[in-house]
């Protein structure tokens, strides 16, 4: 299994898309689908191997039926307050 490239507060992003889309019941392919992308770009994302811009974070959150700011709101109260970029 490859490593991630992504550590730290990146890990906060993925986990709250990932959480969003389980409780939604949307599946990986149903999502990808939603913003016309294969199902693998999902996976990059949930394995930390793919950056998410803000403009994909709102694309993601509106696909799986949740609000952006809520989405990102949750995400800044999970992030410590340093972390590096």
């Amino acid at each position: 299994m490859p490593k991630s490239i992504f550590t730290g507060a990146h890990r906060h992003l993925v986990d709250v898309l990932t959480e969003a889309r389980k409780e939604e019941g949307v599946t990986q392919g149903d999502l990808a689908a939603k913003v016309g992308k294969d199902q693998t770009f999902i996976s990059l994302i949930e394995r930390s191997q793919r950056r998410v811009d803000v403009l994909e974070f709102v694309a993601l959150a509106r696909a799986m039926g949740a609000d952006p700011v809520e989405l990102f709101e949750e995400l800044v109260r999970r992030l410590p307050k340093r972390f590096e970029i």
